[in-house]
């Protein structure tokens, strides 16, 4: 592969002498046009690597591996290595997340991947959710400076856990390729983000340009390069999903959602593209939820109700601490399901010893002295009745129903753990045939390791954002309306899930 955003050359070149007494750049950088791929190309000589230059070249007696990096408008020479080491070249490719920073390096030779890791984005000791970050440093230079650091931080330190697990040192990767939701480019680029948050959402940049690492301080020779956005709410992890998808290419109609703190949705195909935007709500992610917790040892994934009894799976099979996304969409469809819970997301005290009254609060006992109250139920029904209403109104406004969908994707971390069966139970996912439900995994990740492998699919990038009708469900008038109907499990509706009523019916349940 020699279409990335990082090259290295071998270059065996004749020493200086009277005859031909260039100087030192002059003859690297011949040598370099001289060669096919690079004869149409703008190729200079970086200061680090002139530094360096002449040293090199005499230890090695002319023969030597050139590292270049593209800039956005060409190529610089970064840095040369003695010798032939083109066979050692590696890039690196990130989804900033909010909670999580996902890094991998890559070898940029056949495109395999030579390390994956994931840390927490130490953004959040200012906040767990974006909201908070923002206004906290909203109006305070400090403050912002402080999440500009704790996001280089985080990045910095996915650099120093891939070294250790690669042995490859990453800090000489000549390209870093980062996927991110807008609020999060902003705090990398230290720009005040209350403007997403605030209308007309005129955000300070969609389409950051190429910027040397060291400016934004990392550790690192090479550029970065940040996948570009379409809105204040759908940023550039939605774009590279849409690369790693292929949606934008394919015949048939898709659907793209991803669901966090907020929802961002994609219906279309290679002739149209359709996208939006809206708060959904931390519930999916273990916000608000009283004992919500991250996807991390102790937290409960997985729930079943057998012979009346709750049984739970925790991640790392520790103790159970706390209930994450999966496993809240578990236990609403299994006290659904069992008649513990009605369509509106009441607790049945009659149906189970588990749930009790306290406090004022009717709850369900999940694991020992852990608990899902009614509260928490209905923080989560506004949540999936937004990410329902937001895919409704927007095929009713193309004029599709779900007979005309190929694939619906559910992006992320959160879609790749659910279960398909209890995310069609509780009216979280369309009742279709589930292999039309796709999880591609982390595909803000996977778009970046496509942006990093070729340089040419940029412009593609690019020419998406240009290509994408943005609708801000926020400024719907009557998208509040329209959400009271899918506030139930699974809808206000049942007919439009029929294999949730034949499940009903085979429990004996009355419908």
């Amino acid at each position: 592969m020699n279409n990335g955003w990082s090259r290295k050359v071998y270059l065996k070149m004749a020493e200086p002498s009277e005859e031909d007494n260039r100087s030192d750049s002059q003859r690297i950088l011949e040598a370099i046009g001289e060669r096919e791929d690079f004869s149409h190309e703008r190729v200079h000589m970086g200061l680090s690597a002139l530094r360096e230059l002449s040293a090199v070249c005499r230890e090695s007696g002319w023969e030597v591996t050139a590292v270049l990096g593209y800039d956005g408008c060409g190529w610089e020479v970064l840095h040369v290595e003695p010798g032939n080491t083109a066979d050692f070249h590696y890039g690196l490719c990130a989804d900033l997340g909010s909670t999580t920073i996902a890094m991998e390096a890559v070898d940029m030779r056949d495109g395999t991947v030579a390390g994956r890791v994931s840390v927490f984005n130490p953004q959040i000791r200012f906040g767990e959710d974006i909201l908070t970050r923002i206004f906290f440093a909203k109006d305070h230079p400090e403050h912002l400076e402080e999440l500009r650091l704790a996001t280089v931080e985080g990045l910095s330190q996915a650099m120093k856990e891939l070294h250790r697990q690669t042995g490859i040192c990453v800090e000489e990767c000549a390209a870093l390729i980062i996927a991110g939701n807008t609020t999060m480019i902003h705090f990398l680029l230290g720009l005040d983000a209350f403007c997403v948050f605030q209308t007309p959402y005129a955000v300070q940049t969609l389409a950051p340009e190429v910027y040397r690492a060291s400016e934004l301080g990392l550790l690192m020779r090479g550029f970065v390069w940040c996948c570009p956005g379409r809105a204040n709410y759908l940023g550039g992890d939605i774009i590279s999903g849409m690369i790693a998808t292929g949606l934008p290419e394919r015949e048939g109609i898709s659907v793209f959602l991803d669901i966090g703190t907020n929802g961002e949705l994609v219906i279309g195909n290679s002739e149209f593209l359709v996208c939006g935007a809206g708060a959904a709500g931390p519930a999916l992610e273990g916000g608000v939820v009283q004992t919500g917790m991250r996807a991390e040892a102790g937290a409960v994934d997985s729930v079943k109700i057998t012979d009346g009894e709750i049984r739970v799976h925790t991640i790392g099979d520790a103790d159970a601490k706390g209930i994450c996304g999966s496993g809240i969409v578990e236990l609403l469809a299994e006290l659904y399901l069992n008649g513990w819970m009605d369509l509106r997301g009441k607790l049945i005290p009659s149906a189970s010893d588990a749930i009790i009254e306290e406090d004022d609060q009717i709850k369900v006992r999940y694991a020992p002295g852990l608990y899902f109250s009614e509260q928490d139920i209905s923080e989560f029904l506004k949540t999936k009745a937004a990410a329902g209403t937001m895919v409704e109104y927007m095929m009713n406004q193309i004029g599709i129903t779900m007979d005309d969908v190929d694939r619906f994707y559910v992006a992320g971390a959160f879609g790749t753990h659910i279960s398909k069966e209890a995310g069609v139970t509780i009216g979280l996912y369309p009742d279709i045939p589930r292999e039309k439900i796709i999880s591609p995994g982390n595909s803000s990740l996977i778009g970046a390791r496509e942006l990093l492998l070729d340089i040419g699919k940029k412009e593609y990038a690019e020419s998406l954002v240009e290509k994408m009708e943005y609708i801000q469900f926020g400024a719907v008038d009557d998208f509040l309306h329209l959400m009271g109907a899918a506030a139930a499990f699974p809808h206000t509706d049942l007919e439009r899930y029929p294999s949730v009523q034949g499940e009903l019916k085979r429990r004996g349940r009355v419908i």
